[in-house]
């Protein structure tokens, strides 16, 4: 058991798979436990679990930066991004970041025979392409090795262009303070950085962007008044981001709202230098330039066995072994990797 940020976590030295996998807070692991034990005995009740999803617009919306209203609830982010996708025009021209994470580009990449084509360039040269698109996705924290988007000369050369900018923030929302209100869509899953369970995602819709999202899959629960459009037509959707709603999943949901109650609760500042402040003891030990974040790709060889070998939890991605640093771990997580490594 170790206690960190208020909080108390079931977890042991060496889990540094928050890039995969988050692990939840003791009080959140028990509600979604709660919901278990409700659901084998029958005292479940659907309408219950609104004020629940509710609750966790509100908190994504906090986390990011962005208004609650503004915010559609899900179960992954392609889904979600899915809705952007299919409404661009025939022969956009997206622009993403090389080896971006899929769940941001395959949906776009889909729309091939509608003539749209999604352009990869290195993610430090981003901003400067933007010019030459019609819309920008990218993940503000990349997955494979958690460099960070310049965020500042994105919104500029975005702002200057005109051109709509799609940000994935499931790397980065739970440990970076974020202020994206600027930005057109704003998705993100919560069963990493947010220590949710999986099965429970966000989108934040700019009030601009409304009619450039088309609801694909429309969900009784994306209605005006969601218990009377359970039967029949005519289509009756919420007028707001409400409308890109599908129907959420309880047991993710019933965890969801803990887990991003209990982070936005936090000074996102302290956790920000917590993660980084651990990460850079690791880049430092192995002469790896500094980078303003809590994952670390490390290109060993035979990394990610060593590591195993030495009790550390993590995942290989991109050739290389991935680490992350969150609330829960210590120094003497960075001491196993050192060693492990050597």
């Amino acid at each position: 058991m170790r206690a960190a940020f208020g909080a108390e976590f079931d977890i042991t030295g060496g889990y540094l798979n928050t890039p995969a996998v988050g692990v939840p807070p003791v009080h959140v692991a028990e509600a979604a436990e709660e919901f278990v034990r409700r659901w084998r005995t029958g005292a479940q009740r659907p309408a219950e679990f609104d004020a629940v999803v509710d609750d966790t617009r509100e908190l994504f919306g906090r986390l990011i930066g962005v208004p609650g209203e503004r915010v559609a609830v899900g179960a992954a982010v392609s889904s979600l991004v899915g809705m952007v996708a299919q409404a661009v025009p025939d022969g956009c021209r997206v622009l993403v970041a090389e080896g971006e994470f899929t769940s941001a580009t395959f949906p776009f990449a889909a729309q091939a025979d509608r003539g749209v084509t999604v352009t990869e360039v290195p993610l430090a040269e981003l901003p400067g392409a933007v010019a030459e698109h019609d819309l920008v996705a990218v993940s503000v924290v990349q997955s494979a090795d958690g460099a960070v988007v310049d965020l500042d000369a994105l919104r500029t050369a975005a702002e200057a262009g005109g051109v709509p900018v799609l940000l994935d923030v499931t790397q980065a929302a739970g440990w970076m303070p974020l202020r994206l209100d600027w930005a057109d869509w704003v998705v993100g899953a919560g069963y990493k950085w947010l220590l949710a369970p999986r099965g429970a995602a966000w989108l934040a819709v700019h009030p601009r962007a409304i009619e450039r999202t088309r609801p694909v899959a429309a969900s009784w629960y994306a209605g005006e008044d969601r218990w009377s459009s359970i039967y029949g037509l005519p289509l009756r959707l919420a007028e707001g981001a409400r409308r890109f709603d599908s129907s959420p999943v309880w047991s993710a949901f019933a965890g969801a709202a803990p887990a991003l109650s209990y982070l936005a609760s936090l000074d996102l500042d302290a956790v920000r230098a917590h993660g980084v402040g651990l990460a850079d003891r690791v880049r430092a030990a192995f002469d790896l330039p500094a980078q303003d974040s809590p994952i670390v790709a490390l290109p060993a060889d035979g990394a990610t066995e060593r590591l195993a070998g030495a009790g550390v939890v993590a995942s290989a991605r991109a050739g290389r072994a991935r680490v992350g640093f969150h609330i829960y771990n210590t120094a003497e997580d960075v001491d196993r990797v050192v060693r492990a490594l050597g």
